[in-house]
């Protein structure tokens, strides 16, 4: 029993009302006990490394739990301790209160009240696993506190150093040419974990990292879920959080309403993880928003026109402009075929909202007074700029710009337009007089195509090959073909040009 001149000590609160730790960056107990100019020393408790500490703070108090807020390394030289202690439950009753109030530690100064450190204090901490630390003699508490502020200045200059290179390296992802997945596996290198970008219907789009098994993952993509808006849901948070088998997750809103969601998964949640996370979620919300206010309802009132009969040019103001340039993109060096989320990207760079994913190659509808230029990391055709009737013949003048881009290796192809000896001739006539020439190989496109290709790469095999995806004996094969079926000398120059004026009008 405690001495009849303690005063009683009254109930513990339960663990859910312990005030929350102060925001201060955590100093590990393990620097603090490194620290050979303390000369601390643990006596009890879990030597864990992960036990942090939040600050010092020095009472003399029987109950120091109504003046703790959790997190501190509670120092005491024992004052308060009556001289009966060792046979009651007095140090019991004392540990309990620092436990329930979130204490992080003890630190129990030596001289001048006592020469040793208790041992029931040491078997309380013991049992309540309460790290229990010898202060020598020759170290002030005052001293401790200090050092207790330099590990926690080194620690905030170590975590803003931290967020101020991962907002470096984000920002320098998104200017990729796959920006998405790139910002995701930033993310996820930074945070040591895994990132998710989930599309309005919930599909995850894009991810990057390795998540710690199939349970964590449903979990993440319910807790999703949460963030994301939806019919009946009513206001729905910006951010949540939750931990599922020691893995901390987190998911975040993107944009307003869109119905985009970044998770992150990890398995520790580090200071300024939250800071990196909201970065990356700032920038897939830019990555994957609409490129201009309104443009979603005006394409859509536009696609209905067109599909109930309307012709281009009648829909083209809805749009935005009166000429037009039709781009071809495709990823430099063969890479994989771009998501809609990049092809987005793509678009948003190029300075439009008008963009076409399907396939290997990005189409892209651009106002004409916006002037595209290359973009790292893809190869480019562009059209001339054309009137919205002439869509479909800028379409094909982009594919063949984008086929010699990729032949001549250069990131941007643009289809150049200029009076020649071909205009002389009357447009009908040319047309019947290419029909007429061409039609032995006007059945077989692949020929046709093959034909202009090697014609306008001055007869070279391998960049033919390279433009149209095909090896290079296929090329030499379709040629010959063509040789054959059109009964002509493909080595003659003036047959290549009388072939190449006709396919420019075929």
């Amino acid at each position: 029993m405690p001495d009849a001149s303690t005063p009683p000590v009254p109930p513990a609160p339960s663990i859910s009302s312990v005030p929350p730790v102060p925001p201060t960056p955590p100093v590990p107990l393990s620097a603090l006990l490194a620290r050979e100019d303390l000369g601390l020393r643990q006596i009890a408790g879990p030597s864990a490394p992960d036990t942090v500490i939040h600050w010092a703070h020095t009472s003399e108090m029987a109950d120091p739990y109504p003046y703790l807020l959790g997190g501190e390394l509670l120092l005491t030289a024992g004052v308060h301790i009556p001289e009966a202690a060792g046979s009651g439950t007095y140090f019991d009753d004392y540990v309990s209160r620092i436990v329930a109030a979130g204490g992080a530690a003890l630190g129990f100064g030596l001289a001048p009240v006592h020469d040793t450190v208790p041992r029931a204090l040491v078997a309380a901490c013991d049992a309540y696993e309460l790290p229990l630390l010898e202060v020598p003699p020759q170290t002030t508490f005052s001293g401790v506190a200090r050092a207790v502020w330099q590990l926690m200045a080194q620690a905030r200059l170590a975590e803003l150093r931290r967020v101020t290179e991962a907002q470096q390296s984000l920002a320098a992802a998104a200017a990729r040419p796959d920006p998405v997945p790139a910002v995701l596996r930033q993310l996820a290198q930074r945070v040591a974990g895994w990132a998710v970008l989930y599309g309005p219907d919930g599909v995850e789009l894009a991810g990057a990292g390795r998540a710690a098994d199939a349970s964590t993952v449903e979990a993440l993509a319910e807790l999703a879920a949460v963030v994301r808006p939806g019919e009946g849901k009513g206001a729905v948070p910006s951010s949540a959080t939750d931990s599922v088998g020691g893995v901390h997750l987190a998911a975040y809103a993107l944009g307003a309403g869109q119905g985009f969601v970044l998770g992150v998964g990890a398995p520790r949640r580090d200071p300024g993880d939250h800071t990196i996370a909201s970065v990356a979620a700032v920038l897939l919300s830019l990555l994957t928003g609409e490129h201009q206010s309104g443009s979603g309802a005006a394409r859509s009132a536009a696609l209905v026109r067109l599909l109930l009969g309307a012709a281009p040019e009648e829909v083209a103001p809805l749009l935005g402009g009166e000429r037009w340039v039709v781009v071809h993109a495709r990823p430099a060096g063969d890479g994989p075929a771009p998501d809609a989320v990049t092809a987005s990207a793509l678009g948003a760079a190029l300075g439009s909202a008008l963009v076409d994913a399907g396939g290997d190659v990005v189409r892209v509808l651009v106002p004409g007074d916006r002037e595209p230029t290359a973009q790292a990391g893809w190869t480019c055709g562009v059209s001339a700029p054309v009137a919205p009737h002439e869509w479909a013949a800028a379409d094909t003048q982009a594919a063949r710009a984008l086929a010699r881009a990729r032949a001549t290796r250069a990131p941007l192809v643009r289809h150049g337009e200029r009076p020649a000896l071909a205009d002389l001739v009357p447009p009908a006539d040319a047309e019947a007089h290419a029909r007429t020439l061409l039609a032995p190989i006007s059945t077989t496109p692949a020929l046709t195509e093959t034909l202009r290709t090697w014609l306008s790469l001055h007869g070279s095999w391998d960049r033919t090959a390279v433009a149209l995806s095909v090896h290079r004996n296929t090329v030499r094969q379709r040629i010959a073909r063509c040789g054959v079926l059109l009964g002509a000398d493909l080595d003659d120059p003036d047959v290549r040009m009388e072939l190449w004026f006709a396919l420019r009008e075929g």
